[in-house]
């Protein structure tokens, strides 16, 4: 078996891992903000993996070669997912969805709640991955960075468009075309992750908020202000306002953006850096306007009226959750079948109604007004096309950028 030299994680990827499974996406509000304190210590477990054993620097040259698909023979599908990220019943005993496709298709579907963080689910699965085994998953959810990651090393399947047409066709624009992975060759969005600003127009004496510009320099919101201490978000949202790509920017972009966040930290503007903590001081007013995650604004609207969004004229960034089919997994095809199922826009609209973010299935609008006008009407879940074309996505790094990018993040917040 070949063997690797482990590329092991500088000081400051390690930090950023932390923040992030503590109270960044590793902690945000589709894994439930009650279960999200009890993940800490599964999620530090997995990270101590990844930092004793290191990500290999390069791939297999025979670990993204297709299995055997057993999918004719064994009608079943094994999917792992994050919690609180499939429609459930009433009763809570089922799932709709899924029981709708088995009774369709056939094809068992083994559901699994087994992701509370992605580095700590890729500690768990980087071993078989590696040596070329079965993961013992056929589809599983993570996060662009470590979708790009994942299918960088060779170790996610090409899809088969042939499986695909409901995908292939639905998929929105946005989504279509990520720099890790264009054209959705391996990969599908399972939902869209946007980065806004968010206020409490009572703290701002009912004034709005909508750009990075007005938290960064008005006098009125001076230590009122905080941003996220995910740097690809709070980075990603400087750079926009800057007149930057994120998709596209330079050392010299990014220092900049580093810079312009440095004086209003000096100058006491900006509170703090926060995880998704943020929520309670923005619903009580200690904190008037942030840059914050959509999923948590959606939930503090339900008990705050107070509460409201923007979306800055500059544009937002955007993230997304993807569907994989690992290297080795036994039912590709069933995997494929199950990913297609969910763009059919009726089926993506029962689970966008209960899940609550952003939907990346075209045509789903009408469906999801059938079973909630209010979330049919709300951008974010289905961003319109003006919102929809704001939308930017943090470029992919390389490991020295993302080490270097990181120690300088960190200085910046005091990490």
């Amino acid at each position: 078996m070949e063997s690797y030299e482990p590329e092991r994680l500088s000081s400051a990827q390690l930090a950023a891992m932390r923040r992030s499974l503590t109270s960044g996406r590793g902690a945000l509000t589709r894994r439930s903000l009650l279960r999200a304190s009890g993940m800490g210590a599964l999620a530090l477990g997995g990270m101590a993996t990844l930092g004793a054993c290191g990500i290999p620097p390069a791939k297999r040259a025979d670990a993204g070669a297709p299995s055997d698909d057993h999918s004719a023979e064994e009608k079943e599908v094994t999917f792992s997912n994050w919690t609180e990220y499939m429609d459930v019943s009433e009763d809570e005993k089922g799932r709709p969805t899924l029981e709708a496709f088995t009774e369709r298709t056939g094809i068992r579907v083994k559901y699994t709640e087994d992701i509370n963080d992605n580095v700590e689910f890729f500690g768990k699965i980087k071993p078989q991955l590696a040596a070329g085994q079965n993961t013992g998953r056929d589809l599983i959810c993570v996060t662009d960075w470590l979708a790009a990651r994942i299918i960088r090393l060779g170790w996610a399947q090409k899809l088969d468009p042939s499986n695909l047409p409901h995908a292939f066709a639905n998929v929105s624009a946005q989504f279509r075309t990520p720099d890790w992975d264009p054209g959705r060759a391996y990969s599908y969005p399972w939902t869209g992750i946007p980065t806004v600003i968010a206020y409490n127009v009572k703290a701002t004496g009912g004034r709005k908020v909508d750009s990075v510009t007005q938290l960064l320099d008005d006098p009125k919101l001076k230590g009122r202000v905080s941003f996220l201490s995910e740097m690809r978000d709070t980075i990603g949202m400087t750079l926009l306002d800057q007149g930057k790509d994120p998709g596209k920017f330079t050392d010299t972009d990014f220092d900049g953006a580093i810079g312009r966040l440095q004086k209003a930290v000096d100058k006491k503007q900006i509170r703090r850096f926060t995880g998704n903590d943020y929520t309670a001081d923005l619903s009580k007013g200690d904190i008037a306007a942030c840059v914050g995650w959509a999923g948590d604004i959606i939930q503090l609207q339900a008990d705050n009226p107070d509460i409201r969004f923007a979306i800055p004229a500059a544009g937002y960034i955007t993230s997304s959750d993807n569907l994989l089919v690992p290297a080795q997994a036994r039912h590709k095809t069933n995997a494929e079948k199950l990913i297609d199922y969910y763009y059919e826009p009726p089926v993506a609209a029962q689970l966008a109604a209960y899940i609550n973010y952003v939907c990346p299935v075209d045509g789903v609008r009408d469906e999801l007004a059938k079973i909630d006008e209010s979330m049919a009407s709300n951008t974010l879940i289905l961003p319109d096309k003006e919102m929809a074309a704001k939308s930017r996505s943090f470029r992919s790094l390389s490991a020295k950028e993302e080490t270097a990018y990181e120690e300088k993040f960190a200085k910046l917040i005091g990490a």
